[in-house]
């Protein structure tokens, strides 16, 4: 697989398939580019130019200790961009990822954006403060964090299966669990903190480029109320798109119906 170097010597492993505008895709943590394959495969044969790259600890990228922090990881983005030499980007950023896509915005503008997609994002902002007050207890996200740090495979095995749908097969879940399993357990504990006590709200008002919004309203890991709605309320014109039923691993459990709608959206 090629990669692209960072600023601070990071490896980032990437694919670039097909021909057309271009499409990024952000992945959630502990994922890697792969959970993207489905949606890759749908849009490459008709047409879309897709590409996406593992975040640094994760997949085959280098597992740097540092950098998990969301400026580093925009700054990462950009070198993709960047190096790719993109224009007329759609974003599609998946759960933490989603973030990303707001902070490139914030730190490198827009000019070579054209449409924003946010996937189950885990914007605008987990933690309970006193002006976000329907938040998530700190002390509730720090069990979390220990509960990764003293045996990740079972904390991951132990939130699998609200991830998916009933219907969904053994295999199928295995093979996402083993996506997470390789990405380095100081990324993870790094990255959950990251996306749970990041603070979006004053950047995502001020974008401008169209937004798509895609949100189940069965998602365990980011509920709907405190994430997606919130989102489409900070952005102005944004499209809020809810799935009735769908859990945080919608790029799974509604492929066919994500496919099209992000096909729709990268084509008006």
């Amino acid at each position: 697989m090629p990669f692209i170097e960072t600023g601070d010597r990071t490896n980032l492993c990437y694919k670039d398939w097909g021909t057309g505008k271009p499409v990024v895709f952000i992945h959630g943590s502990p994922l890697s580019s792969r959970m993207w394959e489905y949606q890759i495969t749908y849009l490459v044969d008709r047409g879309v130019r897709c590409i996406a790259y593992d975040r640094r600890g994760h997949g085959c990228s280098s597992h740097s200790w540092r950098g998990y922090d969301y400026d580093t990881l925009a700054d990462d983005l950009a070198g993709v961009i960047d190096q790719l030499n993109l224009r007329e980007v759609t974003f599609v950023g998946y759960s933490m990822g989603g973030g990303e896509v707001v902070r490139y915005l914030s730190r490198h503008g827009a000019d070579r954006i054209t449409r924003v997609v946010l996937l189950a994002a885990t914007t605008p902002f987990i933690l309970k403060t006193v002006d976000n007050p329907d938040g998530v207890e700190k002390s509730a996200l720090d069990q979390v964090r220990a509960a990764q740090s003293k045996d990740f495979p079972k904390w991951l095995g132990d939130n699998l299966r609200p991830f998916f749908l009933p219907n969904t097969s053994p295999e199928m879940m295995h093979w996402i669990s083993s996506l997470c399993l390789q990405a380095s357990l100081n990324a993870v504990m790094d990255c959950y903190r990251a996306a749970t006590e990041t603070d979006f709200r004053q950047e995502m008002s001020a974008i401008t480029v169209p937004t798509l919004i895609i949100h189940g309203d069965a998602d365990a890991s980011a509920p709907l109320e405190l994430t997606g709605r919130k989102s489409a309320r900070l952005i102005l014109g944004s499209q809020l798109r809810v799935y009735e039923g769908a859990p945080h691993g919608l790029f799974i459990t509604h492929m066919d119906r994500l496919n099209k709608d992000l096909l729709a959206f990268i084509e008006d």
